[in-house]
């Protein structure tokens, strides 16, 4: 493949990547406010952009086998871990930017434990066996990820445990 289609899938991959996860966003927002159709809408188109999404990773040959995809995410999440995020969050505090230097601080701590998560599976898979899971649950606040019961309080912004959905 010639250098400038790849990077146009690739660009192409990054928006309708970028597109789903904002419409899906939005369809949140439509369900809370009422608009249960609208919402629908959001989530339909949703639906379609992924199938873009996962035609361009298939062009790229990105989309392997599980043992290829859980590397891919490791690194990928080391990355944002150790690097990404706490550049991100070191220029918004020089710029005094408190609200990003709170979310890049809570996505980085987060990115830690889907590290340590994904660490688990390769390990499993390294054993031919899958991995065990009890529930995981989410703050649908900031991220915050964990293996079992939630916490009274999350441990990155301290809203209840209510707040968390399971997985």
């Amino acid at each position: 493949m010639k250098k400038i289609t790849r990077k146009k899938l690739e660009e192409a991959l990054a928006q309708e990547c970028i597109d789903q996860s904002r419409y899906l966003t939005y369809a949140e927002k439509a369900r809370e406010e009422g608009y249960s159709s609208v919402a629908r809408l959001f989530q339909t188109i949703a639906y379609s952009e992924r199938i873009h999404s996962k035609k361009f990773l298939k062009l790229l040959g990105e989309l392997g086998s599980t043992k290829e995809n859980l590397l891919y995410c490791l690194e990928n999440e080391k990355y944002q871990a150790e690097e990404f995020y706490p550049s991100l969050f070191e220029l918004a505090g020089m710029m005094n930017e408190i609200d990003p230097l709170v979310g890049f601080h809570s996505a980085q701590q987060t990115e830690n434990i889907h590290t340590k998560l994904f660490e688990r599976a390769m390990e499993s898979i390294n054993e031919g066996k899958d991995l065990t899971l009890s529930a995981i649950h989410i703050c649908k606040n900031c991220g915050f990820t964990l293996e079992g019961s939630p916490p009274p309080t999350c441990a990155i912004c301290g809203l209840p445990k209510e707040n968390f959905k399971e997985f």
